[in-house]
């Protein structure tokens, strides 16, 4: 087993984000030529956090919402659905200027159309999350959490956000806490904080048992120098990641997992979907295998999900990617971007190919 995980624990997995919703058009439209819609409690990080919840393990959300909005009344009943628990401040909205919940406005696209996402995040209420309206010492200390999950998508969002994710980050640090660290670099939320968010950003790596991330992601959030240019065929991408992970490890001893997909997009319904993981220094490379795809948004957390229930349940390393990767492809059979296991029995269907109807 190459992550120690404590055992006295009230939540086995702990995420900060920023609630909003998403909508997406009715029978995969586009969005411009579209006037009915479907509606969803949505977030990068509860995302990841649904394959845990859904499969039993305590999960909760820190978050902060908008008081007395419907839309906020709506994100709660989904994630009490998806049996996750939250805490986090009621923020008052201040007049029809004031505080909201992201809108996130998607289409899933079809055969050679792609999909588009145009993301609404004026006002958005999960900017103010601050580290004073939280007991850190409550829950990483009294209460126990086995793994802490932070994405650079909250960690990037706001000044306020990133010292929270940190404080978060040290405070399971303190605590025998382990940090998962999606890096999700986006140029639109760095921009004007590159020199602060660097910072930031390295600090919470050195602190993190598992970093997960593509080569763009290490090299701009980072600063990791990347390897030559290695062609786009699967053999030189799979050793290129590699080759910046032998550099990324020299930076950051700390981390004992690292992890990325794989995806080659051959129309939006069919993808071939990979993954390399590494761990305490044995690779992990599943090459890509062709999926179906209903709806691709969500994969990527889907994959870290997986691993990360894995890693919850102590399974062997080996089988850490495999229902990280499986849990990925269940994502993107279903029209939420999370994915909804019924058990794990589905899950390890999908990793077997096994489509067959059970009865």
């Amino acid at each position: 087993m190459a992550i120690r995980l404590r055992k006295e624990h009230a939540c086995a997995l702990v995420v900060p984000s920023s609630m909003g919703v998403r909508i997406t058009p009715a029978n995969g439209q586009p969005v411009h030529c579209s006037d009915t819609y479907t509606m969803q409690a949505t977030s990068a990080e509860t995302n990841v956090a649904s394959i845990s919840s859904y499969l039993g393990l305590p999960v909760k959300v820190l978050t902060a919402f908008v008081k007395g909005s419907p839309i906020a009344r709506f994100i709660k009943s989904n994630l009490a659905a998806r049996g996750m628990s939250w805490e986090g401040p009621e923020i008052a909205q201040g007049g029809p200027w004031g505080y909201r919940h992201q809108f996130n406005i998607a289409d899933s696209g079809y055969g050679s159309r792609g999909p588009r996402v145009h993301n609404d995040r004026a006002g958005e209420v999960g900017r103010t999350l601050d580290v004073k309206d939280f007991d850190l010492e409550r829950l990483f200390g009294k209460e126990g959490v086995r793994i802490v999950h932070l994405s650079g998508l909250i960690g990037a969002l706001s000044p306020e956000t990133s010292a929270f994710c940190l404080a978060l980050a040290r405070a399971a640090k303190k605590h025998d806490t382990r940090v998962s660290f999606d890096l999700n670099y986006r140029a639109s939320f760095w921009k004007g904080r590159e020199k602060e968010l660097r910072a930031i950003f390295t600090e919470i790596a050195s602190i993190a048992d598992i970093l997960v991330g593509n080569e763009e992601d290490f090299q701009l959030c980072l600063g990791i120098k990347g390897p030559e240019e290695g062609g786009k065929d699967l053999a030189a991408k799979i050793d290129s990641f590699k080759a910046m992970i032998t550099e990324v490890r020299k930076s950051f001893p700390n981390a004992s997992v690292f992890a990325t997909t794989l995806r080659q997009v051959l129309n939006a319904n069919t993808h071939l979907w990979g993954a390399i993981m590494l761990e305490s220094g044995n690779w992990h490379v599943i090459e890509p295998r062709e999926i179906r795809v209903l709806d691709r948004i969500g994969g990527g957390d889907g994959f870290v999900g997986g691993m990360l229930y894995a890693i919850l349940k102590e399974w062997e390393p080996e089988k850490w990617a495999q229902f990280g990767w499986a849990s990925g492809a269940l994502a993107t059979t279903m029209l939420t971007d999370y994915a909804q296991p019924a058990d794990e029995e589905q899950v390890w269907s999908v990793w077997e190919g096994n489509a067959r109807v059970k009865r």
